[in-house]
């Protein structure tokens, strides 16, 4: 399903009813969740500590239990999650206000794991400069951090969407599409990115390292679960900050978890760690804790909303930014704070950094 047929026409109202009613439902105690993730760099550890019982011994410590489930296509993954078919849906920051938030589902981002600082580019076919892009068909996940990417990218040479054609395709069939001759320009994340620059024809003009901080990467929760369930998010917390010492690690322990990730996302060792280059990983739980608290994320949510009501993306009949509330950190809201959909915390990483999990 495309990003674009959720968030306009008449499926808007439908799933804002599915959503609420799916929170509802959720609001009861449980002892059972699942977390949805998708390929990405920055998402990998999910499965790997999965795979490896770290996940299972963290679920085990609250006496709940955890499946994590891969989704092959990214926004399906968030799709998924917003009707409620998941607890929890690694995502972006910019997709968690545009899909869920903003289809009416009251979500929390319980772990800042990083920032995208390389990851995501704009590539074209044949030609090596940002301003060859006009008039070209750009094919991306239209609505995503990518379309975000694109339209960052265009204001700096003075640019805007009306100076080209976005052509919506899922990140399942970006590299295909790259493949076909009709196709000479692309946005996308890797490992799709590193996939696609293989090829002598790709040139990369433009990448995420040129906006830093802006395209962040959460494990994101439904606030009426995680409200409910409080030991759901610390699982969750403990389980990914023991993965990410020992991913860190520079002990054959940790290689054979960069190597296992990497063979995951379908590259090796060498491509794995070069995307993590191109990736501002928050390995440390107070890392991500104070990043999580920083001045710099009310900004980008800014920055962001406004991009989002811009396009139309924040609801039918919207009248400005400020009608998706959003909950950073520190308590301040942006916007409504009688419509409160996106929140910001770092209870749980500040636990983790405190040894109080």
């Amino acid at each position: 399903m495309k990003i674009s047929n959720v968030l306009k026409g008449g499926l808007a109202a439908g799933l804002l009813a599915v959503s609420l009613m799916g929170a509802s439902a959720q609001a009861a105690p449980k002892t059972e969740f699942k977390l949805a993730w998708s390929i990405y760099v920055g998402w990998m550890p999910w499965q790997w500590a999965a795979d490896q019982g770290i996940v299972k011994k963290w679920a085990d410590k609250y006496g709940i239990k955890i499946d994590v489930v891969q989704i092959n296509d990214y926004v399906e993954s968030i799709n998924q999650y917003t009707a409620g078919g998941f607890d929890a849906v690694t995502l972006t920051n910019m997709d968690a206000l545009s899909i869920p938030a903003a289809g009416g589902v009251d979500t929390t981002a319980v772990i800042v794991g990083d920032f995208s600082n390389g990851n995501d580019a704009v590539i074209l076919k044949d030609k090596t400069a940002l301003a060859d892009i006009k008039g070209q068909k750009v094919n991306l996940v239209e609505f995503s951090v990518s379309h975000y990417l694109l339209a960052r990218a265009l204001s700096t040479i003075g640019l805007t969407e009306k100076d080209l054609t976005v052509v919506s395709t899922s990140d399942a069939d970006m590299v295909a599409a790259w493949a076909t001759p009709d196709v000479t320009a692309v946005v996308t994340w890797n490992p799709l990115v590193a996939e696609i620059m293989k090829t002598p024809a790709a040139h990369e003009v433009f990448n995420s390292s040129q906006i830093p901080g802006k395209i962040i990467d959460l494990t994101a929760v439904n606030t009426g679960t995680l409200k409910d369930n409080p030991a759901f998010g610390k699982a969750l917390a403990g389980a990914w900050y023991e993965t990410m010492a020992i991913m860190a690690s520079d002990t054959p322990e940790g290689k054979a978890a960069r190597e296992a990730m990497g063979k995951a996302s379908g590259t090796d060792l060498a491509g794995y760690e070069a995307q993590l280059k191109a990736t501002k990983m928050f390995f440390k739980p107070d890392e991500a804790a104070a990043f999580a608290k920083s001045p710099e994320i009310g900004a980008t949510m800014d920055h962001v909303r406004g991009f989002l009501f811009e396009h139309g993306l924040l609801g039918n009949g919207a009248a400005s930014a400020d009608v998706v509330g959003i909950e950073l950190a520190d308590g301040k809201v942006l916007g409504d704070t009688g419509n409160v959909k996106f929140r910001f915390t770092d209870a749980f990483m500040a636990d983790a950094a405190a040894g109080k999990l």
